[in-house]
């Protein structure tokens, strides 16, 4: 496997200078647009590339030995575990919902596609497979932590209303659970439907570049888009069932 020190200095160069003019655009676009986000966009780009820098160190040495590749799939779902908790956290209980959602749906995703056959399990599958479906439970967590939040804020008399009748917590934030989940999926959904049209995926671009034929590559692209929306779709249940045994309105957000 080759390393930093053996790509092209120049391309490396071209590569940074070219990500910091993106950057920078970003930060202006959204400044003209009276969106202030100070140095995130900045910190985010550098805190991705330390932290693939230092996976491509990490997976040399796991790739090599296959049992560690368990230890990277439990650092994936913990860090996704803190970053998405960290949005609920003005919840009660938003941090567990988080967590639960993101290993339910991510072993749930993982463990359908390595039953059914479709790919063969390996490190570099697991990893590979378990890397988007870890990622896109944690999108779909947030989404829908926030999404009821919001619709427990706007409907809050409601709440209130049958919580008076005596109905418990799940029976009251019901439909705002259901609505958070439809809104969590949508961007999925919609990404699935355009898939081939508007985008070319990077698993199915991976693939391609990995040499797989055009077939094989899509082939595995609808693999992964399966099992996104699986564990997107569980995830998102999960967090929001959780949620939703609240006995408190959620507070204001602050973030």
């Amino acid at each position: 496997m080759s390393s930093l020190l053996d790509a092209d200095p120049l391309l490396l160069l071209r590569t940074v200078l070219g990500v910091a003019v993106m950057v920078l655009a970003v930060m202006v676009i959204l400044r003209a647009a009276g969106v202030s986000l100070g140095a995130q966009p900045v910190l985010a780009i550098g805190r991705a590339i330390g932290q693939l820098a230092i996976a491509s160190l990490v997976l040399s040495g796991v790739l090599s030995v296959p049992w560690t590749a368990v230890l990277v799939l439990v650092l994936m779902v913990s860090t996704a575990s803190a970053t998405s908790g960290g949005r609920l956290r003005p919840m009660p209980g938003g941090r567990a919902a988080a967590a639960t959602g993101i290993l339910v749906g991510g072993a749930a995703a993982i463990l359908a596609v390595f039953a059914l056959g479709l790919v063969e399990l390996s490190a570099r599958h697991a990893i590979a497979i378990g890397g988007i479906v870890i990622g896109n439970a944690m999108t779909a967590s947030t989404l829908a932590g926030r999404s009821f939040r919001s619709q427990a804020q706007l409907r809050a008399g409601e709440v209130e209303a049958w919580w008076a009748l005596g109905a418990t917590s799940p029976v009251a934030f019901a439909e705002m659970a259901r609505a958070a989940v439809r809104d969590a999926m949508v961007p999925n959904m919609d990404q699935t439907r355009s898939t081939g049209v508007v985008t070319l995926p990077g698993a199915f671009i991976g693939a391609l570049f990995g040499g797989a034929s055009p077939l094989e590559a899509a082939r595995f692209q609808i693999i992964v888009l399966a099992a996104i929306m699986l564990g997107q779709g569980v995830a998102a249940v999960v967090v929001t069932r959780r949620l939703s045994r609240m006995r408190v309105l959620p507070a204001e957000p602050t973030g």
